[in-house]
């Protein structure tokens, strides 16, 4: 079962041993990040360090000036990793010890461009805007991120690119001294509190039938309740991803629930698939033959985030497979894995992704287990988050397991 670690290229950069320590975990591969958001990383092997500050989404190879030329939205350029090129440098470190070098790409999660242009982000039924989530019904944005997407992907030896946060991006959001989880939401309360009412979205909810301002007054009396402490229990819907949809459907009532999917549905198909073309478009202009593009996904299409709730059978037309959350229980990795099982050709790409770091809520020591259980449940491939930042006990949990997956 072929198996790939996420590693950020702070982790090889300044590291000569990281490259073989990661190959020795076992993987055939490494997602290797070369447009990512900002974060606050710890790296626990590191020689010269032990904290990334990565301040904002940036970039890690250098940019084509000619592709940006003239454009409002751009890359950001980063300084806290050395090098012109920090993603090539770990990407020939990587390959030189025999693994091969996929690219990690973010789209629709960037902070900083949301705060500059702060026109062109989600604003939710109150009016708030959401800077980290730019609104991919914006033709800007979706030209942005198709033109990032291409560049980004397609970068010197990479045999294929997953994308992660390709569709729409909502409340949800690591940020720094985050304070939302004070009220229990809940599947439908973030699905609520991530609708959008930018002009865009409102007139595509107009055009799919259903009155802006009638849709933005249902939804902030769906969430008044929870406000007032009155619903949010545990935060889980009864039916899963299915009775999230059903508690939308009660509080909106069917033709708003209705009207408002179909819009968001039509949005999110679109941009993944101006996204994809302009990936296998760079492929074949670099010549890139077998360049494999998968997404970072969810199967239920009212979901966002960085994994983009999207129809199955529609993403596996579009793309070569998908990257689904697996580290839950058994029932959950089911409902994740089960619909996109259905759909798939003996070529797609159906990658489990197990969170290996154990601080983050990981189990490696169950990995083996968990993995066989996805692959009876379809899954094709690993994806182990995450390298760079797992212990060593982690790591050793994670050489233990692997072999036993043959």
């Amino acid at each position: 079962m072929r198996a790939s670690a996420f590693v950020y290229p702070w982790d090889v950069v300044g590291d000569p041993a990281a490259a073989r320590r990661i190959a020795d975990l076992g993987v055939e591969q490494v997602t290797l990040a070369s447009a990512y958001h900002s974060t606050r990383a710890l790296t626990p092997r590191h020689p010269r360090h032990r904290v990334v500050a990565a301040r904002h989404s940036a970039v890690y190879y250098p940019v084509d000036p000619a592709r940006w030329e003239g454009r409002r939205l751009r890359p950001y350029a980063q300084d806290w990793v050395a090098g012109e090129d920090p993603y090539g440098e770990a990407a020939a470190a990587l390959a030189d010890a025999g693994l091969e070098v996929h690219s990690w790409v973010i789209l629709a999660h960037n902070t900083r461009l949301g705060g500059e242009h702060p026109d062109l982000t989600v604003r939710n039924a109150y009016g708030d805007r959401y800077p980290w989530a730019p609104c991919i019904a914006r033709e800007e944005v979706r030209v942005y991120a198709a033109a990032l997407a291409a560049e980004a992907a397609v970068r010197p030896g990479a045999r294929g690119v997953e994308l992660e946060s390709c569709g729409w991006y909502g409340l949800g959001h690591l940020s720094a001294h985050d304070k939302t989880g004070g009220v229990r939401l809940g599947g439908a309360g973030q699905y609520l509190m991530s609708l959008c009412f930018c002009p865009e979205c409102e007139a595509g909810y107009a055009g799919h039938g259903a009155d802006p301002e009638r849709l933005r007054g249902a939804v902030a009396d769906a969430l008044e309740p929870l406000w007032r402490g009155e619903r949010g229990g545990s935060g889980k819907a009864a039916g899963g991803r299915a009775g999230e949809w059903r508690e939308v459907g009660e509080a909106l009532g069917q033709e708003l629930a209705g009207a408002a999917a179909a819009w968001r549905d039509q949005v999110a198909s679109a941009f993944q698939s101006e996204v994809v073309t302009a990936v296998r478009k760079a492929a074949e202009a670099q010549r890139a033959e077998g360049f494999r593009v998968l997404l970072h996904a969810d199967p239920a299409p009212h979901r966002c985030g960085a994994n983009v709730g999207v129809d199955p059978a529609a993403v596996l037309a579009l793309a070569d497979g998908v990257v689904l959350p697996c580290t839950g229980d058994g029932a959950e990795r089911e409902a994740v894995l089960a619909p996109f099982a259905r759909h798939r050709s003996p070529s797609t790409v159906l990658a489990a992704n197990f969170t290996v770091v154990g601080g983050m809520g990981g189990r490696p020591a169950e990995l083996a287990g968990d993995a066989a259980h996805a692959r009876e449940l379809g899954a094709t491939e690993l994806r182990l988050y995450h390298a760079g930042l797992a212990c060593e006990a982690d790591l050793a949990a994670v050489r233990a397991a692997l072999p036993r997956l043959g």
